[in-house]
């Protein structure tokens, strides 16, 4: 989870219109990684996974649903330290009142979320590392719906394939 350096108060409160906040400083994020053509190796993926999913247990045993995990929301320095980012739809998991059916970008969404459910837990954070760390193995989105419909159907077509 990125650090909170500082928070940049206006300098009269009742002109209070704009909030600076400063965090760590980060070199980019998993988006651009995935599309370039730098070649990752295996500990490199594993390692961005185990960083994901220990920044995913300290934000759920916070009682947070982050809702919007994604490899643009997660930002890489060039030490592979990684960081999540952006907690605009995360929501405390006991608010069930703010438990909207729209979140998390499509390709990341989880069937429960694409069937409409607002009686949703973590797991649907959980569903989103796993599309994430197959995009990052492949260097290519796992689902990527080009609309509601397309993105059910490519979920409800799933085939298992035997390795040889």
């Amino acid at each position: 989870v990125i650090g909170l350096r500082d928070v940049i108060p206006p300098p009269l409160r009742r002109e209070f219109n704009d909030v600076y906040i400063t965090t760590e400083l980060m070199d980019t994020d998993l988006h651009q990684i995935i599309r370039s053509n730098q070649n990752l190796s295996d500990e490199h993926c594993q390692y961005f996974l185990y960083q994901i999913l220990r920044g995913l247990r300290y934000i759920h045993s916070a009682n947070i649903i982050h809702r919007d995990l994604k490899p643009s929301n997660l930002l890489l320095n060039a030490n592979c330290d990684l960081k999540i980012i952006d907690f605009g739809l995360a929501r405390p998991t006991m608010e069930s009142d703010f438990m909207t059916e729209y979140v998390v970008t499509r390709w990341y969404r989880a069937p429960e979320l694409l069937l409409n459910s607002s009686d949703y837990t973590s797991a649907i954070d959980v569903w989103s590392v796993g599309c994430i760390f197959m995009e990052l193995m492949n260097k290519k989105p796992l689902f990527p719906g080009k609309d509601h419909v397309h993105q059910m159907r490519l979920l409800t077509e799933v085939r298992l394939y035997k390795s040889a």
